[in-house]
């Protein structure tokens, strides 16, 4: 097949979608696929385009198995302010879209084009591309939005939460399928499309998956003596500091915990409101993104991995770090919405504890209990890489992932 792939990161971009996303694509590469990339200038890290590539609003490299062009993203420079990320986010999709149009782009045929979201734009964007070109449209959701936004309190305007779930059910409706990473985001797409269900629109389950040949168990982490962590117990949260994850637990552990070394691993929205707490708490570390080959290392360095999300989240996005920390052997405490599809999970790979969520009593007693009990700890770690090896592995999630672009799946 010839696919076109509309998606905000990609390597060597460092956001967690980008990784997601060039693991899905190297994966289609591998099964003989052609594959056109639209993704942005790498920009994540720093929240701005990395100096390296600054210069040129677009670049385009030509690959063995066929193109990538990066567009510049618009970024705010500032997380916490919503309206410039929405600007950026338009501008974003806009020069997407003018990108696509050059001469032998949109009016040659393709078999599919997959869009992902966030951002939400690309949806409508993506389906545009793919009548325009004859091919198959596919809605790749990682998060549920405008509900995360809205459940976090991030957007409070009414016009606005009204525009944004117009849109989201308008993009749901001109996919051919939408894809999503659990049954509870499946149910939460169906809901939105049942009041006036296009009979063509298909909400397929593809988990998101993990590389597991590379991302394995690291013994002796120079992560540890590099940042100082002493050779004490670490509990680690490592991924995203945004508004979805309750990071306030980390830092009241630590503050709760003076003999146990906490470790943020990361950066996001929250980063001052960390990096003040660690300045207060000695025990606690901010240490920020690592480069990306870094990662079994980063998680290998850790006793156990703290997974939290702010109530009532758990229907609208699944953290898919949970599958990096169960391939490289560490137990998960996931502090999370009751009967979420982390929570199953880890109930199933018998891989961790979950908790409720926003609950620091619970997370208190239950690092307690694993760390007192370092025979169960590691029992439960040592669960993770098996689960992932049959559940989780590239090679499935690519076979999943050609189905449906095909059009041989429906949900």
């Amino acid at each position: 097949m010839k696919i076109v792939v509309l998606c905000p990161h990609f390597a060597p971009d460092t956001a967690p979608t980008g990784t997601v996303m060039t693991g899905i694509v190297e994966g289609l590469v591998d099964r003989g696929h052609e594959i056109h990339v639209v993704t942005s200038l790498p920009w994540y890290r720093d929240h701005q385009v990395e100096e390296e590539w600054t210069g040129r609003l677009s670049r385009t490299e030509t690959m063995e198995w066929g193109s990538i062009t990066r567009v510049h993203p618009f970024p705010s420079g500032d997380k916490r302010n919503l309206l410039r990320r929405a600007l950026g986010f338009v501008g974003f999709t806009a020069l997407v879209g003018i990108t696509a149009a050059r001469p032998g782009g949109w009016f040659r045929k393709v078999d599919a084009v997959l869009a992902m979201s966030p951002p939400l734009t690309l949806g409508l964007t993506g389906w545009l591309v793919a009548k325009l070109r004859r091919g198959r449209f596919v809605f790749n959701i990682q998060d549920v939005f405008p509900d995360a936004a809205v459940r976090t309190g991030a957007i409070t305007n009414r016009a606005v939460i009204r525009a944004a779930y117009r849109l989201e059910r308008l993009s749901y409706r001109c996919a051919d399928a939408v894809t999503v990473l659990s049954d509870d985001l499946a149910d939460n797409v169906s809901a939105k499309l049942e009041s006036r269900r296009s009979a063509r629109t298909d909400v397929v389950v593809i988990p998101n998956f993990v590389d597991n040949n590379w991302l394995t168990p690291v013994d002796g982490s120079p992560y540890r003596h590099e940042f100082g962590l002493g050779d004490g117990p670490i509990v680690m949260y490592a991924g995203n500091l945004g508004y979805s994850q309750s990071l306030d637990l980390m830092i009241d552990l630590a503050q709760q915990r003076p003999e146990i070394t906490v470790v943020i691993n990361g950066d996001g929205a929250m980063r001052d409101i960390v990096t003040e707490a660690a300045l207060r708490l000695s025990n606690l570390h901010h240490i920020g993104y690592q480069p990306a080959r870094r990662l079994p290392e980063v998680l290998s360095a850790a006793d156990i991995h703290v997974v939290p999300l702010r109530t009532g989240l758990g229907s609208v996005s699944v953290p898919s770090k949970t599958y990096s920390i169960l391939a490289v052997g560490k137990p998960v405490i996931a502090a999370i919405d009751e009967g979420s599809a982390v929570a199953r999970l880890l109930a199933d790979a018998n891989a961790g504890v979950s908790i409720p969520p926003d609950d620091v009593g619970a997370l208190l007693n239950t690092v307690d209990a694993l760390i007192g009990d370092r025979k169960r700890c590691e029992e439960l770690g040592a669960h993770g890489p098996r689960w992932v090896a049959d559940n989780a592995s590239p090679a499935a999630a690519s076979l999943a992932y050609e189905t449906v672009l095909a059009g041989e799946q429906t949900g």
